[in-house]
Order: C-alpha cells, then sequence, then structure tokens
C-alpha cells in the first residue's frame, strides 16, 4: 500500500472519530432535544396547567374562580364568551388578558384550543336535563328593588335576610363585590357553584335548585343581580366600568 494513500486513510478515520466525539460532547443537545416555539404549543393539558389552573383550579374543578370542569356552566355560557374573556380579561376584575393582541402570551389558535379542550373534556350532552337557562345576557338591566323581593325568596334562606351569611358566607361583602363583574355574578346565581357541597347535595345549587320547582326566570336574576351591584362600594371610573362590563369576571 502506498505511503499516501495510508496516511489520507488515517487523517479520513480521525476526522470521522472527531466528528463523532463532537457529536457526544457535554452539554451537547442529543437528537430529538428541540425545543418548540411557546406560541406553537397546542396541547390542552400544557395551556391549561400553565394559563388557569392558578384561578380555576387542576382539571377545571374552581378555585378563586368559576369551575371550568363543570357540564351546566358549560352549557350555559357560549363559546363566545369564554374566548373574549379568555383574550381580552375582564377589567375591574383578576381576570387578566392573556391574547398576545392584549399584552398576553397566548395566540389565537391557542385560545381556540383552551376553549376546544374545555368543551371536549368536561361539557356533557343532556347537562340541563332539557330545561332552558335564563339568558348568559340580558339586554334589559334588572330592578334593584325587586331583586330584594326575589332575594327573599331565593336566596336569604342561606345567605340571610340582608345577604351578610347565614349558613353560606356573604355575598354583599365589599371585597367580593369589587372583584366580580355583573356577568360573573350572573353566572353565579344561574350555574351555582357545584365545589360546596353540604350532606352530599350542592349547598349552592343552579337557578333550578334554590326553591324546589321554581325555577328563577330570566327577569329575577337580572333583579337579583342588579340587588347585589347595588351594595358595591364606589370604586375609580375604570374599574367601575369593568365590573359593569357584561363580559365574564372572576366567575364568569
Amino acid at each position: 500500500m502506498k505511503p499516501g494513500r495510508t496516511g489520507f486513510r488515517l487523517a479520513l478515520a480521525a476526522a470521522t472519530l472527531s466528528a463523532a466525539a463532537c457529536d457526544h460532547m457535554p452539554g451537547r443537545p442529543g437528537p430529538g432535544s428541540e425545543v418548540s416555539r411557546p406560541g406553537d404549543v397546542l396541547d390542552f393539558d400544557v395551556l391549561y396547567s400553565h394559563n388557569c389552573a392558578g384561578c380555576h383550579g387542576a382539571g377545571g374543578k374552581g378555585g378563586a374562580a368559576v369551575a371550568l370542569n363543570d357540564p351546566v356552566y358549560l352549557a350555559y355560557a357560549p363559546d363566545e364568551a369564554i374566548r373574549r374573556a379568555t383574550a381580552n380579561g375582564v377589567p375591574g376584575t383578576p381576570m387578566p388578558p392573556f391574547a398576545d393582541s392584549a399584552g398576553g402570551m397566548l395566540t389565537g389558535r391557542q385560545i381556540d384550543a383552551l376553549v376546544a379542550g374545555m368543551r371536549q373534556r368536561w361539557a356533557r350532552p343532556g347537562a340541563l336535563a332539557g330545561e332552558a337557562p335564563p339568558p348568559y345576557r340580558s339586554d334589559a338591566a334588572g330592578d334593584a328593588s325587586r331583586g330584594d323581593a326575589a332575594y327573599r325568596v331565593f336566596c336569604a334562606s342561606c345567605h340571610g335576610p340582608d345577604g351578610s351569611g347565614g349558613k353560606a358566607h356573604s355575598i354583599v361583602d365589599s371585597s367580593y363585590l369589587a372583584l366580580a363583574s355583573d356577568q360573573g355574578l350572573r353566572t353565579t346565581v344561574v350555574v351555582g357553584v357545584p365545589s360546596i357541597v353540604a350532606d352530599g347535595k350542592p349547598a349552592a345549587p343552579d337557578w333550578r335548585g334554590d326553591v324546589p320547582g321554581r325555577p328563577m326566570t330570566g327577569d329575577e336574576v337580572s333583579d337579583v343581580v342588579a340587588w347585589l351591584a347595588a351594595h358595591r362600594t364606589r370604586r375609580p371610573a375604570a374599574s367601575e366600568a369593568g365590573a359593569s362590563n357584561p363580559a365574564m369576571g372572576v366567575s364568569p
């Protein structure tokens, strides 16, 4: 074998070994270690745990904010309302905007993935047992004086004659009302709070369960919300505007 050819082969072998060694150098990323850009993540579990679980609870079970895994809530709230509140937030409440166009971190596709994931995992056909709930939004303002009468029929037995508490907590607490939008109050009145259970039964039932056989009408819901809103302590204009905004709030 000629010396020149032998030297070439040795050099080629050395280069191959050197390249292989570089591929296994400490700190060098291995195959399949590429990280997706944040805006490309569309996995529901990842998006929900990183953006929603802190307030709405693991698995959507509720916490500081409404339980998103409640089939009654999902049958009541339209997709567009959930999408709008997620994207833009609700001024005057702890719900911030999540859309990148509004200063958040999520793209429109990611917000759509969250809404679709909630429906796919937690919605249940027949959740309303064929009954139509009061409208999600009302074009007519409620009447606080009528709301006082409706409150006494549907709410006073648990929350006390003036709303300051009884078997259940106060719902005229200034801090609570300062953090809840009118739509948030309406949603809570209609869908209840399924996470609160006493003696194996919902302690905060939906619009059908406060008085057996006597569901609340849409007007009665609007009037109770007006009665609650009348107990708010006056706040700065920006927050006050958010509280009266008919969008989803801390309890959307």
